[in-house]
């Protein structure tokens, strides 16, 4: 797969998890991710379906974090996992359905690992300090962040605290493509917030 610019992952918007799909779609996101760690099950399928249908026929990709099985049964294209959900393998042989398989990095020990299960891209932070994981991992900083990236043999995702005023220094590490959560699930007008980031991202290219 390809992955660049803006991607975006929707947990807890101010406004709905339907109005941020909506504005993703409008904006040509190439990325979608539903992350809703707290919610019961039902409530997370019920949102994924409705934004399975929101990016159903579009250039958004639609993908369910942790959970392979509810992504399977929303109909996603794909799931994103972290290093303490089911392993990746497994994952890709009980829902051949899903067509993408990430995988969370913390370190370059981590990505290095990642060679034995070969996923469709990882995700490589955190860059930043982030208050979005009740256990945060550590920090890597974008120079590590840009050792990971560079040396990384799939398409990578830099994320973590990530917001307009530090994209200079996410270019600058080498990510094509960066991800945010508060930067625009926080806005009472996503569309404009994803807007803008994609033009500051632009402008950096």
């Amino acid at each position: 797969m390809t992955l660049s610019g803006l991607c975006l992952i929707v947990t807890d918007p101010v406004t709905s998890y339907e109005t941020v799909a909506e504005a993703a779609v409008k904006a040509g996101l190439g990325y979608l991710q539903l992350r809703m760690k707290r919610a019961p099950r039902a409530e997370i399928l019920a949102t994924a379906k409705r934004l399975r249908a929101i990016t159903r026929g579009t250039d958004t990709c639609f993908i369910v974090n942790d959970d392979p099985a509810l992504a399977a049964e929303a109909e996603a294209d794909g799931v994103h996992l972290g290093q303490g959900d089911l392993p990746l393998p497994e994952a890709r042989a009980a829902f051949p359905g899903l067509r993408l398989f990430g995988l969370s990095t913390h370190s370059f020990a981590q990505m290095r690992a990642a060679e034995a299960v070969s996923p469709d891209y990882i995700g490589v932070g955190p860059l930043y300090a982030t208050p979005t994981k009740a256990i945060p991992d550590p920090t890597l900083g974008p120079d590590e962040a840009g050792r990971i990236i560079r040396a990384a043999p799939w398409p990578t995702i830099a994320i973590g605290g990530i917001d307009e005023a530090r994209l200079p220094a996410v270019a600058a590490a080498g990510a094509t493509a960066f991800a945010v959560v508060r930067a625009v699930c926080r806005d009472p007008a996503p569309y404009d917030a994803i807007r803008r980031l994609q033009d500051r991202w632009a402008a950096l290219h």
